[in-house]
């Protein structure tokens, strides 16, 4: 599966935000997606996975009430929407998808896309 992030941008502190990645392929259905970030000079993170069926989510202790994930199968899709963004929101945001259960761990992942930049500015 190719994976595209989109939707990345600078806002303000506070503004929300959208990303979506497209997948190609005709089994994104049978993976389970995440969303990561990475910070200038730190480890990259996952911020938000969904299962395959959409029945499942996990999300970051740091982005919790504040983001959503969620996925479109009919068009290959799946996004993260940013609420309440803060300046620590700042990263490279990339997707990713996975057969693994194990889906809240970045190890786990087998296919990446390419990163999209969100900036907060304070």
């Amino acid at each position: 599966v190719q994976l595209q992030a989109s939707g990345g941008g600078l806002v303000q502190a506070g503004d929300s935000l959208r990303l979506s990645c497209a997948a190609s392929g005709r089994t994104f259905s049978r993976y389970n997606m995440g969303w990561f970030r990475q910070h200038p000079g730190k480890e990259r993170e996952i911020v938000a996975a969904i299962s395959w069926s959409g029945g499942s989510t996990y999300y970051a202790d740091s982005v919790k009430g504040r983001f959503t994930i969620a996925r479109d199968n009919a068009r290959n899709t799946v996004s993260l929407q940013m609420n309440s963004l803060k300046p620590e929101d700042t990263a490279v945001y990339s997707c990713a998808a996975t057969y693994s259960g194990n889906y809240a761990r970045s190890n786990e992942y087998d296919y990446w896309g390419q990163g999209t930049k969100v900036t907060v500015s304070s």
